[in-house]
């Protein structure tokens, strides 16, 4: 029956310009080829076809001013994927390659995240192609609060609760909630990534870093290994990216790169506690480039390359691998580099960092490779939390919610394990992820009927 490719066909011909989406389609609707079989009640109900579907896609006109009073305008986008388990959630891009077609793609991936974590949370994505980059507070300010005066009137905390992603951070997110509350009249939890002052949780802005290196840690203990004395690469200066050197520190691994948009820094030595909080002053305080922490440590410094071009062109080697940029930032060269040089486990602390290329050369050489879906949702669960707290009207202490996120992304870990192996595929992390996800969403669709 080719219920699969028939609805990958019809995406393609729907949405030509959106390779991003149609890439992350791909990947979850072929693995999903088993569950048709078990459940010709998805079939009958057509929820294959129905999940690709956003239930709405909104653009707008984004008009601000500069700090030289020159007028200046942007595009914003909200994409509202999915809400059968729980309200739209998803967070904010602020980048200049944002489009429509990636705000579905990061939107679509955002609904398995979502509901691997057993939380009530459905997906959605959204953002912008302003670039937050060299821009100053009042510029940053004056672009939230435009942004915001339109999309105040589609989200809500129990409809549609926005977060940060990429370029929007807790300058970005304090501007945003600012002008809701001016604007909306009420302090709620319609935003999630808030500061603890008003509203936020303990955890949240580590939860994605944290929550990957948790996963990995679980992914390995199946093999008999730990983080101990293993040589870490992580791609990436930013938030998830900062806790995710800090959580491999603590686990006894040793973290030797980092990278932004202009360069890649190489330290043997290892990037310690010390040297990574310098790296987070120097990203969230100055918003510095990466080359400084070479000049500051005398660490080696690769202008213009990534991290997976270094290790690929310099045979850097490397026991695990977690890309923590963007998406499609490891390549099928980079992939065979890794196995080449002693890597044995990849996992996805962005959203989709590896092509499908890369992904099969993993496979292929039984490398553990943990999905972005399952192992950076590390970072929504802590905004789930954030959630529930803000409803609660309470604030649960660091403890608390570091343990919790410890069980979710075990639970997650499990869930993809005993999926792949229910479906005969075990250690498939992939297929493990999708369909367990994909089969809570469908089972609430099945249950509310066609709307």
């Amino acid at each position: 029956m080719p219920v699969i490719k028939d609805v990958i066909a019809k995406v393609k011909q729907t949405d030509p310009d959106q390779p991003e989406f149609h890439q992350a389609v791909e990947e979850v609707l072929e693995t999903l080829e088993p569950t048709v079989k078990r459940h010709p009640e998805f079939v009958k109900a057509n929820i294959y076809e129905r999940i690709v579907e956003p239930e709405r896609a909104i653009i707008f006109r984004v008009p601000w001013v500069d700090d030289k009073g020159k007028v200046r305008v942007n595009r914003g986008f909200r994409v509202q994927f999915n809400n059968a388990i729980g309200p739209f959630k998803g967070g904010l891009r602020f980048h200049p390659s944002v489009n429509l077609g990636i705000v579905k793609f990061l939107g679509f991936e955002q609904i398995f995240k979502n509901a691997l974590t057993t939380l009530p949370m459905g997906g959605g994505k959204g953002g912008s192609d302003f670039d937050p980059k060299g821009k100053s507070d009042g510029e940053a300010m004056r672009f939230c609060q435009a942004f915001m005066r339109e999309l105040f009137r589609h989200i809500g905390a129990e409809c549609d609760v926005p977060a940060g992603d990429i370029g929007v951070g807790g300058r970005e997110i304090g501007y945003l909630f600012g002008y809701y509350k001016k604007i909306c009249n009420e302090h709620t939890g319609v935003l999630t990534g808030k500061a603890l002052e008003y509203g936020g949780s303990l955890v949240r802005p580590e939860a994605t870093g944290y929550g990957a290196t948790y996963f990995a840690a679980e992914m390995l203990a199946t093999r008999g290994l730990d983080f101990k004395n293993k040589i870490v690469a992580i791609s990436g200066s930013g938030n998830v990216a900062q806790y995710a050197v800090e959580k491999v520190n603590q686990l006894g691994g040793r973290v030797i790169t980092l990278c932004d948009s202009t360069a890649t820094i190489v330290d043997e030595k290892g990037i310690d506690a010390k040297k990574c909080d310098y790296v987070i002053e120097l990203k969230n305080v100055r918003r510095g480039r990466i080359k400084e922490y070479a000049d500051k440590y005398q660490a080696a410094c690769f202008e213009g390359s990534s991290v997976w071009d270094v290790i690929r062109d310099r045979g850097l080697k490397v026991d695990i691998a977690l890309p923590c940029a963007t998406q499609n930032e490891i390549d099928a060269s980079h992939a065979s580099a890794l196995v080449k040089n002693g890597c044995r486990c990849v996992v996805e602390g962005a959203n989709m960092p590896s092509t499908p290329e890369a992904v099969k050369i993993f496979r292929e050489n039984d490398i553990l490779y943990g999905p972005g879906k399952a192992a950076n949702a590390g970072g929504v669960a802590v905004s789930g939390l954030e959630m529930s707290q803000n409803s609660l009207k309470l604030s649960w202490s660091r403890e608390e919610v570091d343990n919790r996120l410890i069980v979710i992304m075990k639970s997650i870990h499990k869930a993809c394990v005993e999926t792949a192996a229910a479906y005969g595929r075990k250690g498939d992390y992939t297929l493990g992820a999708n369909i367990a996800g994909f089969t809570r969403v469908a089972r609430a669709m099945l249950a509310y009927g066609v709307v």
